[in-house]
C-alpha cells in the first residue's frame, strides 16, 4: 500500500488563518486538551527523539520529531519531523505529512487562538499592530504571517543574536521587517511601542525586560517546553492575564509559568485555559496578556485533519 504524503507545500497551503480556525473550532466543539497523552522523549546519540500521539473521533495520529543540536555544523535543520495519520475506526494509516511544516503552521496558529479576542478588540478601530519578534526561525517568521492574517500590521522588528547570519524571507509578512541585534540600542524603543511581542527562541532565560512594555502589550512565548527555561520574566507574568494550552501541561512544561508559580507571582486558579478563550469565556480587558505555549499533540492532529480535508 502506498500512502499519500502531504508535503510542505500541501501543509502550508492551509494557511495560518485556516489552521487557527480549525483549532478554535475543535475547542469550541468540546476537544479537551487535558485528555491527551504527554509527549515522550528518547535520548539518542545525535540528540533526541520526541513522540507526540493524539486521538480523535475521526483519526489517530502521531508526530515523530528528531532533534539534532549539531546539525547546524552539517548545514541541516536542527529539527526534522514526520506525521503519521491513521483512521480512528480501522487504525489503518491514511496519510503521512511533513511534520516540520505542520509544526511551523500550528504553533503560531495556536498563539493566535490564545490572543485572538484581544487582537480583535484592540484593532477594531482600524489601528495597525506593531510587532517585535525574538527569533528569526520558522516559528518567529510564522508568527508574523499568522498575525498578519488576523490584523493589519505596522512596524515589525525581528531581534536576533547575530543579524549577519540571518536572512529574512523575501515574501510574506516578515519580508519588510527590521532586523536588529539583541544588544542594539534601538531594541528598547521597539519594545516600548510594541503591541505584540513574540518569543520564539531557544533561550533559557528572559529575552527582554518587561518593564519596557506598555500596559496593554500582548506576548506570545513559544520557544521552550521545559520547566527550567523561560523567555519571559516573572514580572511580566505577575502583571498579565496568563493563557495556557492546558493548565496541567503548563505546570509541567512551561518554565515561564512554573517559575512564576514557584515565587507566588501567579497561582494555578488564575491560569486561563485556551479552551475558555476559544469558547468566548475569558474576560477581555485592556491589560497585558501572556499566551504561553509548549506545543501539544492535539494541535498537530487537528491541523493535520484540516490539511487532509483541504486536499479532498
Amino acid at each position: 500500500m502506498t500512502l499519500p504524503h502531504l508535503d510542505e507545500a500541501a501543509v502550508l497551503a492551509l494557511g495560518p488563518r485556516g489552521a487557527a480556525d480549525a483549532l478554535e473550532r475543535a475547542l469550541r466543539d468540546g476537544l479537551d486538551p487535558s485528555a491527551g497523552a504527554p509527549r515522550t522523549f528518547m535520548d539518542v546519540p545525535a540528540g533526541e527523539l520526541i513522540i507526540m500521539p493524539a486521538a480523535g473521533p475521526r483519526h489517530v495520529g502521531t508526530k515523530l520529531v528528531g532533534v539534532a543540536p549539531r546539525n547546524a555544523e552539517r548545514g541541516l535543520p536542527r529539527i526534522g519531523a514526520v506525521y503519521v495519520l491513521f483512521d480512528a475506526r480501522t487504525m489503518q494509516p491514511v496519510a503521512t505529512l511533513d511534520g516540520t511544516a505542520l509544526t511551523t503552521l500550528r504553533t503560531p496558529a495556536t498563539s493566535v487562538v490564545g490572543l485572538r479576542p484581544w487582537l480583535r478588540a484592540r484593532s477594531a478601530d482600524g489601528s495597525v499592530t506593531r510587532v517585535v519578534v525574538f527569533g528569526a526561525g520558522p516559528q518567529g517568521v510564522g508568527h508574523v504571517d499568522a498575525l498578519a492574517a488576523e490584523v493589519a500590521l505596522g512596524d515589525v522588528t525581528v531581534v536576533v543574536r547575530h543579524p549577519d547570519a540571518v536572512t529574512l524571507p523575501r515574501t510574506g509578512a516578515a519580508a519588510g521587517a527590521g532586523l536588529l541585534a539583541a544588544d542594539d540600542p534601538r531594541v528598547p524603543d521597539a519594545l516600548r511601542t510594541a503591541d505584540v511581542v513574540v518569543c520564539a527562541t531557544t533561550a533559557r532565560t528572559p529575552v527582554f525586560d518587561s518593564s519596557l512594555l506598555g500596559a496593554g502589550t500582548l506576548v506570545a512565548a513559544v520557544g521552550s517546553h521545559e520547566a527550567e527555561a523561560a523567555e519571559v520574566d516573572v514580572a511580566f507574568v505577575r502583571s498579565a492575564t496568563v493563557v495556557v494550552e492546558d493548565v496541567a501541561t503548563a505546570l509541567r512544561e512551561c518554565g515561564d509559568v512554573v517559575q512564576a508559580v514557584d515565587v507566588g507571582a501567579v497561582v494555578e486558579r488564575d491560569l486561563v485555559p485556551l479552551s475558555r478563550v476559544a469558547r468566548g469565556e475569558a474576560p477581555v480587558g485592556p491589560g497585558r496578556v501572556l499566551f504561553k505555549g509548549s506545543g501539544m499533540a492535539w494541535q498537530d492532529l487537528v491541523v493535520a485533519e484540516a490539511v487532509l480535508d483541504a486536499e479532498h
